[in-house]
């Protein structure tokens, strides 16, 4: 991959390179449309103008509030064009959380998708707001994104200054989910997105890349989706196809057949627990057929060789079975990359066995965001695999991921003293708790501060209980919980149709392959956690602190 000095730089040369080349698909009036590299840049380039003429200057904050779409990253890479710094906002924000933002940032400018965003954008900055541009529209007080774009000129100029930008130079501000209280604003240089870039391609080279259509459907406001989607794949020449949104995923996957994905563990834990219901609810040969196929997949994932009858049955269980999996991801998947949470080694497994290319990465917004990354010609699904290239990762004495290398955020904005906390002699400090292998392979076991202490002086990791609790159909979402008490108790959601009997026998399961301390000995069903309860951030994160602390007593009483 060509060394390029910013983002912006790297997106207008590959535009030269590329020019008739389709870079994004998107699905508008009622129909799927295409942009080509040229009119990208084209585009690009006229915004850049034009939030100059509109008084965007080098260093200002500017809000972005849109769903997946190309004005998202024309809007981004124009504003890094001219030096000044995109925010990425989650269409989901409350106006208190866009409120955060703006005030946090300082940002004092905002690009929305519409007039309903520009609404509660507005809302939330007050006066504070000199320009607001909305992408459809605008309504009266906004300026029109198609308006400051303008005539549609060569970039040439745009592009000259871009040349200049060093990989130094701050390159957007992407605020954390909020686990942990209040969201903080990460300041990402354009080194450390280039170091994610040059990594991803390194994991993609074993595919030879080449025609790749990508699915973006997580919001591009979340530092995977944002770059995965906005910049990596780009990168390495893939069409990016912006989906219609999550309520429309099933048929987006059918309807483009896309050969990369990126997905959260929890998309792939559902879709597993409703295979396995239709499964038990089909004809008995349908699940002799199934469990056949699992069981043949699993024994060529683990190394051991298939007989010549097995060979033979697993060719025609392919057609038979797996080709349908497959087609619940659009039949031509050739990575399916999981991140942005822990996935169960068992959910791995079953989609392996099963046909499905599914890989797990592992990465935190600090560091730009991607760490490690299991690759598509070595699949481990009990780890978050291999360091990219030129990443160091060691382990600290109390089992802490370390991380060093140009991924490394610049720090916290105006929060010195949380940098601090997490930077130290240039070793990011990731909070996780981990070990590598003898082959370099990383393991991630838990968040360090959610370490449970058991009144007997155990210390248990939840997060690993968590992903087995809710990958099992009968459990929608678990936190684990236990400070104190003699053993540890579980506040469950149950998943539709499920009753108290299906999640105790759920629980049964997974208590099964756990240690005596770490199992399960009493849980309560609570409500779901919700972004409207305060219990779910935007990237669909589940604030365990909040959930424990609103149901303390019942089944976390102290004994």
């Amino acid at each position: 991959m060509r060394e390029w000095p910013n983002l912006a730089a790297m997106m207008f040369g590959l535009a030269r390179a590329w020019r008739t080349r389709t870079l994004f698909r998107f699905y508008r009036d009622g129909a799927w449309r295409t942009m080509d590299w040229e009119s990208f840049a084209r585009q690009t380039a006229g915004l850049a103008r034009g939030l100059r003429a509109a008084g965007i200057a080098a260093g200002d904050r500017v809000v972005i509030v849109s769903e997946n779409r190309p004005e998202v990253a024309i809007a981004e890479v124009a504003l890094m064009a001219i030096r000044a710094v995109p925010v990425p906002a989650y269409v989901t924000n409350t106006v208190a959380d866009h409120a955060h933002v703006l005030r946090d940032s300082g940002a004092r400018a905002a690009i929305v998708a519409t007039a309903k965003l520009a609404e509660a954008v507005r809302a939330a900055g007050g006066d504070g707001l000199d320009l607001l541009v909305v992408m459809d529209g605008p309504p009266a007080g906004t300026r029109g994104f198609a308006g400051l774009v303008g005539a549609l000129e060569a970039p040439d100029d745009i592009e000259a200054e871009t040349a200049l930008i060093p990989p130094t130079a701050l390159a957007c501000l992407i605020y954390t989910s909020g686990t942990g209280g209040a969201p903080k604003g990460v300041m990402i240089p354009h080194r450390a997105l280039l170091s994610n870039c040059r990594g991803g391609a390194a994991v993609l080279r074993p595919l030879r890349p080449a025609g790749e259509v990508y699915l973006s459907f997580l919001p591009a406001s979340h530092s995977y989706e944002h770059m995965a989607g906005l910049f990596l794949l780009p990168s390495v020449g893939a069409e990016i196809v912006f989906g219609r949104g999550i309520e429309q995923l099933a048929a987006d996957l059918v309807a483009v057949s896309p050969t990369l994905m990126t997905v959260v563990p929890r998309l792939l834990e559902v879709i597993r627990g409703r295979i396995l219901v239709q499964v038990a609810r089909g004809p008995a040969w349908k699940r002799v057929l199934f469990e056949a196929a699992l069981r043949l997949g699993q024994k060529r994932l683990a190394g051991e060789r298939l007989g010549l009858a097995e060979w033979l049955v697993d060719a025609v269980l392919d057609r038979v079975v797996r080709r349908q999996i497959r087609a619940r991801f659009g039949g031509r998947a050739r990575v399916v990359m999981s991140g942005a949470a822990w996935l169960e080694p068992e959910v791995g497994r079953f989609f392996l066995a099963l046909g499905v290319p599914v890989m797990q990465g592992y990465g935190q917004t600090e560091a730009g965001p991607a760490i490690s990354a299991n690759r598509p010609d070595d699949p481990r699904p009990d780890t978050v695999g291999r360091p990219l290239p030129g990443i160091e990762v060691r382990i600290a004495n109390d089992g802490e991921i370390l991380v060093r290398g140009d991924l490394v955020m610049d720090g916290y904005w105006g929060d010195p003293a949380a940098t601090a906390e997490v930077i130290r002699d240039g070793w990011l400090h990731t909070g996780d708790i981990g070990a590598l292998d003898a082959d370099g392979h990383l393991w991630v076991t838990d968040r360090k501060k959610d370490i449970i202490v058991l009144a007997g002086g155990e210390n248990i990791a939840p997060a690993r209980i968590e992903t087995r609790l809710m990958a099992e159909p009968e459990i929608a979402q678990a936190v684990v919980a236990g400070d104190g008490l003699t053993a540890l108790r579980a506040l469950v959601v149950a998943a539709p149709g499920c009753d108290e009997a299906a999640v105790t026998r759920a629980i049964s399961r997974v208590n099964r392959d756990l240690a005596p301390p770490e199992r399960i000995r009493g849980h309560r069903l609570v409500e779901a956690f919700t972004q409207e309860n305060g219990l779910l951030t935007a990237s669909q994160k589940i604030r365990r602190a909040g959930v424990i602390d609103r149901h303390r007593g019942g089944a976390l009483r102290p004994e």
